[in-house]
């Protein structure tokens, strides 16, 4: 178990700005890693209604159970590792193994026997070390929309947020609302 705050920058970026980029910074296609990330919310989205998102990512046969929550500077994210089973049987009934996220949950007051699967969201995501941060590069899917993202994790938002200002000007990219990826999915999945 772990628990980190996450200080990220994102944008949306068109196929053709995802492709440049990719090819200035060398990305090759066995460098992009799949990962599937399923959520879960109660049948009232209360877990949305709080801002918060719960996952399992699957990367590379691991499965990691994260819930996020919204704080001032970022996104503190609690993080499990699951063993196969016990991911597979949250995917498939919804029951949440004990843990930081359950304890967690609890406190917040979300009725976790209520939790259900709600669909996944598939990535092709490649990483590297940009200037003191980690820029990440995500080709996504989910129900039937695609979409191309870059991102840049820091652990400090000042200089990260400048960081990232510059390779957006420099590559002539205009800055677009990029939200988390489970927001985009809520707001394809009630369509």
């Amino acid at each position: 178990m772990s628990s980190e705050l996450e200080i990220e920058f994102k944008n949306l970026v068109t196929v053709d700005e995802f492709t440049k980029l990719i090819h200035e910074f060398n990305i090759k296609k066995e460098d992009m890693v799949i990962q599937k990330n399923y959520y879960f919310d109660t049948p009232e989205f209360d877990i949305k209604n709080i801002s918060c998102a719960l996952r399992i990512r699957k990367k590379k046969g691991d499965y990691e159970l994260t819930l996020k929550q919204p704080v001032k500077d970022g996104n503190w994210e609690t993080n499990e590792n699951l063993e196969e089973p016990a991911a597979l049987k949250m995917i498939e009934t919804g029951y949440l193994p004990d843990g930081e996220v359950k304890n967690t949950l609890t406190d917040l007051n979300i009725d976790f026997n209520t939790l259900s699967c709600f669909g996944s969201l598939t990535t092709k995501r490649a990483e590297i070390a940009y200037l003191g941060g980690l820029l990440v590069f995500d080709y996504s899917s989910y129900l039937n929309k695609e979409d191309y993202e870059i991102e840049y994790e820091v652990t400090d938002k000042n200089k990260g947020e400048e960081n990232f200002r510059k390779l957006l000007e420099h590559f002539q990219i205009p800055l677009r609302l990029s939200e988390n990826k489970v927001i985009r999915f809520y707001r394809e999945y009630k369509k």
